[in-house]
């Protein structure tokens, strides 16, 4: 099930960076959207291995720490590997549309969780 939930936090780092390319009128190109995710990309996997998401993705805990790390590993690599630009409005940005997706399902799924567990409750 963790690769699922894993391809979750995949598709909101790509809908972000889709979406911004959109935003600026920069190419909707595959590469494009790629290259830019990139930082971001490998950040969300080294969140999801510090934090160990696997053993209990759907956690609101794990969802924090995957968004910091990816918060902050992306924007220090985007800056110091990649050479683009990290201005104060794209970090804010990043941050509350990151937030609300890698967050968001999380506490959707908790909301399931627990109506499917009040559910069967005799």
């Amino acid at each position: 099930m963790s690769p699922w939930l894993l391809s979750l936090d995949v598709v909101s780092v790509l809908l972000f960076v889709a979406l911004g390319r959109g935003t600026h009128n920069e190419e909707g190109t595959i590469e494009g959207i790629v290259v830019t995710a990139a930082p971001f990309l490998i950040a969300l996997c080294v969140g999801w291995l510090i934090t160990r998401a696997w053993h209990a993705p759907t956690s609101l805990r794990v969802g924090v720490g995957v968004l910091a790390t990816t918060i902050v590993g992306g924007m220090l690599l985007r800056h110091f590997v990649f050479d683009e630009g990290t201005a104060i409005s794209f970090m804010i940005v990043a941050t509350l549309f990151l937030s609300a997706c890698l967050l968001g399902w999380r506490a959707l799924a908790g909301v399931i969780a627990r109506r499917r567990t009040a559910a069967a409750a005799p």
